[in-house]
């Protein structure tokens, strides 16, 4: 069984993903900002890990030991027009979703390098690839991610690490709650349609976290794995839909 550390194990899919590599016997590392979030899972490591602070970072990978598979898990949102985005608010989401992330791969590389194997699975979304309306900030955060794990693929390859970018729709984890949104004054974008007919399409975690598991334990790894069936549905339209126009 291989050594698996999950970043925010402690809740949504992060926590479904680590239930489900327990489920089939690995030896699981689980991190999370707040460790106490990590309580009720049968963890070989508890270990604190926040993806945007260098410090947290290393200490969690020193304390780890040699790990088999990362699974890079930092996801936060918001909705705004393009034109109503915070700038500051679009410098924080992508400091971590897309810097943590490459934070937490970077403290991973050196050892995986070393011993010549090693598999990096960031959680990226469909919307990596398909950006709507109200949604920008986030897809540019993964589609920024999307750019950095494909150049990644290409030069860790040589050294025996593989890199995949996880592409789930909408999934019923918490994270589309309650979700902050952020308008002009007298708003001319009201009503404009957003994500509703992807998030109509919202599945459970577990399914999500099994495919994902399943995936991992294959000795080769695609560097795109879309995850359920209305992912691969939604992608597979925007692939059939011309380049020259939005798609919606």
């Amino acid at each position: 069984m291989s050594t698996v550390l999950v970043t925010g194990a402690g809740r949504g899919i992060g926590r479904a993903i680590t239930e489900e590599f327990i489920r089939r016997g690995h030896h699981i590392i689980g991190t999370a900002r707040n460790t106490a979030s990590l309580a009720g899972l049968d963890l070989a490591q508890r270990l604190a890990l926040d993806v945007t602070d260098d410090a947290s970072v290393r200490a969690a990978f020193q304390a780890a030991g040699d790990v088999d598979i990362v699974v890079i898990n930092p996801a936060e949102i918001f909705y705004a027009a393009v034109e109503a985005i915070p700038l500051g608010e679009l410098q924080r989401l992508f400091n971590l979703n897309t810097v943590g992330a490459l934070r937490v791969a970077q403290a991973a590389l050196p050892g995986m390098r070393a011993r010549g194997d090693g598999k990096l699975l960031f959680m990226s979304s469909v919307v990596g690839r398909v950006s709507l309306p109200n949604g920008a900030a986030y897809a540019a955060t993964k589609w920024a991610l999307e750019a950095l794990v494909e150049a990644l693929a290409i030069e860790v390859a040589p050294f025996g690490v593989q890199t995949a970018l996880l592409e789930p729709g909408a999934v019923s984890s918490g994270a589309l709650d309650n979700v902050k949104s952020y308008t002009l004054p007298a708003d001319p974008y009201a009503g404009l349609k957003g994500d509703e007919d992807v998030r109509r399409l919202m599945i459970t975690p577990e399914p999500v976290a099994e495919e994902i598991a399943h995936a991992a334990e294959k000795p080769e790894l695609p560097l795109r794995i879309p995850v359920g069936d209305p992912a691969r549905a939604l992608l597979a339209a925007r692939h059939a839909a011309p380049d020259d126009v939005p798609f919606a």
